[in-house]
């Protein structure tokens, strides 16, 4: 946009300038935007919002409801299987539909694995949101022989019996 330069023109014609080029002072842009939102109470647009309205907007948005469903499960884990199941196990992720759940031995995980129906059906009676269709009950990990930053592959720890 060329510049104007208004040296020598009078008040008068400077402000017409200003009119008819559209270049706005801040206070007339703020009072413009003040006229357009509204300052009725009760206009339209200018309703209440609750907080629980707001907070499940939220949730929606960043799709924070199915991670809260899991995380409810997953702290409301003894009331669905029990207080000794639960100091045993503990569930580890849900991905397609499916629960892992993680048993301290794997004599757990098999005493679990023939209580699955239920386990799935108080799953499912507590928290209808998440949709899980199957749950897998797996023991704990092999420990790793691989220690520290300058292990070379081999035969592990064999190497040094013969």
């Amino acid at each position: 946009m060329k510049e104007i330069d208004f040296s020598g023109i009078d008040e008068y014609f400077r402000r017409y300038l200003l009119g008819t080029s559209g270049l706005k002072s801040r206070d007339q842009k703020r009072r413009e935007a003040s006229q357009k939102r509204g300052s009725q109470p009760f206009e339209p647009g200018r309703d209440l919002v609750t907080a629980s309205a707001s907070l499940d907007q939220l949730f929606g948005e960043f799709n924070w409801t199915s991670k809260l469903a899991e995380a409810s499960l997953f702290a409301e884990w003894e009331k669905v299987v029990g207080e000794d199941s639960a100091a045993a196990s503990y569930p580890e992720d849900i991905k397609n539909r499916t629960l892992t759940v993680r048993c301290r031995s794997t004599a757990w995980a098999t005493q679990l694995r023939l209580l699955s129906d239920k386990v799935l059906e108080q799953v499912r009676e507590n928290h209808p949101e998440l949709e899980i269709d199957e749950i897998r009950f797996i023991g704990p990990t092999a420990p790793s022989w691989k220690k520290g930053p300058r292990s070379v592959p081999g035969r592990g720890p064999r190497d040094t019996y013969g």
